[in-house]
């Protein structure tokens, strides 16, 4: 009866500086993620390193982000919010510092994970945050605001990645993100107070062996598929490894009174169905801006800051469409909104995969600025009906279970589509290779080209997988409700109100 009149008392005054220095913490992870995605090319060169190894300074992020979120329900309830988030921003400001002296590529890929180990809890802890300090009816507007700090930080990220790699070193990247987490640090051992309630848990750490191994087992195999090969031992035998674990340990939190993540919610429909519509996004985004990279530096030769502001445009869009979606959501519901989003992102992806040699500069950002409007509109008001349709006390599992598997998807996603471009690409490569000899012209004259071409077919094909898996997220959405959270803390049935 207490905590229910304090939260009533956070719902009439939520407290804003507090979720103020949450999301500076959330803004300078993101940043810290994205910064790189222009630099990977300039990073492979440096190192000698193949696309498939280089990609480990993003999918190792990811994967460690997908073995810890899932203990992020157990840290929620177990830890105050400042303690959780003091420890995520020690963790993330000494990963930024390795990073900054890291002489090997192996030590980058180690000093991106310890950066991992911090962030993975604070996007999780802000939306548990957002989720207590505001009532159900302005909860769209609210976590449209958290989607605003979401894409605000791709937005600048990619150019300004590009202006540093274009004038100075990489490791500038991390060197400017430093001042900024250490900074947030101080703000939050001083100013930050605990707002989130807490329960006396226990975590079972079997369960916590089974999680690490079944997500982390899923994502290395994947991972290590474009550099090994799918028929390579490692990699089957780690996705082998990996989904026994993931079954085994499902299997287990369902039996169990205290999970570690309860899959419980999974009875609770429009949840289940934000899941698998966000996994799906979460592949196409993370595709996107993976690939897009790869094909104006690698195929066009275009500068790492002309790529950067390529990208800019469309970062801005989603995040300025945000908040504004958060209102519509409120207004009118998640369908019309999930739908024409989705239907923008199938038709913008296709075209995606039509790129050619001599595709215009100004076309391409066009497209991808579209597209990015268009996935706008699907991630915050997907994610906010499925968090509506669960009762409060099951807000930590709804938060950890919807970010564990947008990284787990993200990760295995952006890798699985890397891997089928790599293929592609050596494909192409070894066809024009012959064709060329075929009719007499010396092919070693022409291998810079040779490779450009085979790069391009690569993309293009990957693109064109994207566009199938998106259209499936497309017809999924037409069976989205808009829901009310139930009354009982239990699972049970949810109240569905169809929208208008």
């Amino acid at each position: 009866m207490v905590e229910s009149l304090e939260i009533k008392k956070m719902h009439e005054k939520p407290p804003y500086g507090i979720i103020a220095i949450l999301f500076i913490g959330a803004f300078v992870a993101i940043l810290n993620n994205t910064l790189l995605n222009i630099a990977l090319p300039v990073i492979m060169k440096e190192f000698s390193i193949t696309p498939s190894a280089v990609q480990w300074l993003t999918t190792g992020y990811m994967l460690v982000n997908g073995i810890m979120i899932p203990a992020s329900a157990f840290f929620i309830q177990k830890f105050t919010n400042r303690r959780i988030f003091i420890t995520a921003m020690v963790l993330f400001s000494l990963g930024t510092f390795i990073a900054i002296i890291a002489p090997t590529f192996s030590l980058l890929v180690v000093a991106r994970m310890i950066q991992a180990s911090g962030s993975a809890l604070m996007m999780p802890l802000l939306m548990n945050v957002m989720l207590t300090a505001f009532p159900i009816e302005k909860r769209g507007a609210a976590l449209g605001m958290f989607g605003l700090v979401m894409f605000t930080a791709p937005a600048i990220g990619p150019t300004l990645s590009g202006w540093v790699v274009e004038h100075y070193s990489w490791r500038t990247l991390f060197e400017i993100v430093l001042p900024i987490s250490l900074l947030t640090l101080i703000l939050a051992i001083f100013k930050l107070k605990n707002i989130t309630p807490n329960r006396d848990v226990r975590i079972n750490f079997f369960s916590l062996v089974l999680s690490t191994i079944g997500f982390g087992g899923l994502l290395y195999g994947f991972s290590s598929a474009g550099e090994k090969g799918w028929s390579s031992p490692i990699v089957y035998g780690m996705i082998a490894l990996g989904t026994i674990s993931l079954v085994w340990f499902i299997l287990r939190q369902l039996r169990m009174k205290e999970p570690l993540l309860d899959f419980r919610i999974y009875k609770y429909p429009m949840f289940a169905l934000a899941s698998v519509i966000s996994m799906v996004i979460a592949v196409a985004m993370f595709s996107g801006m993976i690939l897009t990279p790869l094909y104006v530096q690698n195929v066009r030769g275009i500068s790492p800051l002309d790529a950067g502001l390529l990208m800019l445009p469309g970062a801005v869009l989603m995040g300025i469409m945000s908040p504004i979606t958060g209102r519509l959501f409120d207004k009118y519901g998640p369908r019309a909104l999930v739908y024409t989003g989705l239907t923008i992102s199938v038709f913008t992806t296709y075209l995606l995969s039509q790129l050619q040699m001599d595709t215009s500069y100004y076309y391409l950002m066009g497209v991808y600025t579209f597209r990015m409007f268009g996935l706008s509109m699907v991630m915050m008001p997907v994610m906010t009906n499925g968090m509506n349709s669960l009762p409060m006390i099951s807000n930590p599992h709804g938060t950890a279970m919807n970010n564990t598997l947008q990284q787990v998807s993200g990760a295995i996603g952006s890798a699985l589509l890397l891997t089928l471009m790599t293929k592609r690409l050596d494909a192409s490569a070894v066809a024009q290779a012959k064709d060329l000899a075929a009719s007499g012209v010396d092919v070693s004259t022409m291998t810079e080209e040779i490779g450009r071409l085979a790069m391009l077919d690569g993309v293009n094909h990957a693109f064109f997988i994207s566009t199938i898996i998106t259209a499936i997220a497309l017809i999924l959405s037409l069976f989205i409700k808009r829901v009310m959270p139930p009354t009982s803390p239990t699972i049970g049935e949810v109240k569905e109100q169809s929208e208008k």
